[in-house]
């Protein structure tokens, strides 16, 4: 596998373990994630939302993503733009995070 596809698989993954302390799901099944772009000098950008713009965790969700995501080798830094337009609503969850929910 080419080394650009190992670390955007590695960056998916740290995404995974993310979450919303009150949310059992991860913020990237949530759909919470709109955008990563990894440019070749090793920074990622993600855009992403939260659930509501006054989502008390949000700076707490932003911190563990660059955290996360920032320990992935190949990554020299994280850019986290968080964006309010789409506005998030249930139906951009994965298939998996709708069921965990009971939205299925």
């Amino acid at each position: 596998m080419n080394e650009f596809l190992q670390i955007e698989e590695e960056v998916l993954r740290m995404l995974r373990t993310v979450f919303d302390p009150e949310i059992p799901v991860n913020v990237y099944d949530l759909g919470l994630i709109y955008n990563i772009d990894i440019q070749d000098d090793g920074v990622c950008h993600i855009t992403m939302t939260l659930t509501a713009p006054s989502c008390p965790a949000g700076d707490f969700i932003v911190e563990d993503i660059r955290q996360k995501v920032g320990s992935v080798e190949g990554i020299r830094d994280v850019n986290v733009d968080l964006v309010f337009e789409p506005e998030w609503n249930k139906d951009m969850m994965s298939e998996e995070a709708k069921l965990e929910l009971g939205f299925m």
